[in-house]
């Protein structure tokens, strides 16, 4: 998945001579925490945060009196405070890609440069999340089926070819390789249509390989999670009606 596909449309940035009451008045219009700085020329210099805004407010100058400080800080430029040669991300690189980036240095978004040099957008946590929940296919409903299987061909086929036997129409399909034996991966198949009245069945007739780890049927005014009785399964989450 492109970032060009997810990116904010719309680019909200500050001149790096701009103060920092301008910066705040900006984030708060529009409900950001994070503006990247542009020159004149268009060229990304910094980018200035909430946090480095709270920063300075929290500065020695607090003491001062409430128009002291207002009449200090108008004076403060967003170029005295943001942070210089940011992480950025590319819009041909990918979601992945850029939630790893925040995620390894816990922030909450990221210019988008292009191959001239020029920004185009922000991407943000939000458009992270919206990706991940539109990649789930959780809005769509269906029952979700958490596998442990053999890391070879053919193995989500063969688990899948028993759901579609009750109605069930795939979703989504996430896998991955951590938190597992050598040569296993955890397989979360999302399907919808399934006969809701059969999980049981189901879970009976997918148990005995002893690949399935759990069933959860969302649907309805509580869930209802369907364990295996393969050693060590998880807990079942607190609310959740657990079923064997």
């Amino acid at each position: 998945m492109l970032v060009a596909n997810w990116m904010s449309s719309r680019l909200i940035s500050i001149l790096p001579d701009d103060s920092l009451p301008q910066a705040n008045k900006v984030m708060r219009q529009n409900s950001i925490r994070r503006l990247p700085v542009i020159d004149k020329k268009g060229r990304l210099v910094g980018i200035v945060s909430d946090r480095d805004l709270k920063r300075a407010w929290a500065s020695d100058a607090t003491t001062l009196e409430v128009h002291e400080l207002a009449y200090l800080l108008g004076k403060v430029k967003v170029k005295e405070i943001m942070t210089k040669a940011p992480a950025i991300i590319g819009p041909d690189d990918t979601i992945e890609e850029a939630a790893q980036i925040m995620l390894e240095k816990n922030i909450s978004g990221l210019p988008v440069v292009n191959r001239e040099g020029a920004v185009v957008a922000m991407l943000t946590q939000s458009d992270i999340f919206r990706a991940l929940v539109l990649l789930t296919g959780v809005t769509s409903g269906g029952v979700q089926f958490a596998f442990n299987l053999p890391d070879e061909a053919g193995s989500i086929k063969r688990v899948a070819d028993v759901i579609r036997r009750y109605g069930g129409r795939m979703v989504s399909i996430l896998s991955s390789s951590d938190r597992t034996a050598p040569s296993r991966r955890q397989v979360f198949i999302r399907m919808k249509n399934v006969d809701r009245s059969k999980l049981e069945q189901i879970r009976d007739e997918l148990t005995p390989s002893g690949e399935l780890v759990y069933i959860l049927d969302g649907s309805g005014p509580s869930k209802r999670l369907l364990f295996t009785e393969a050693p060590g399964r998880p807990a079942a989450p607190a609310g959740a009606a657990a079923s064997r």
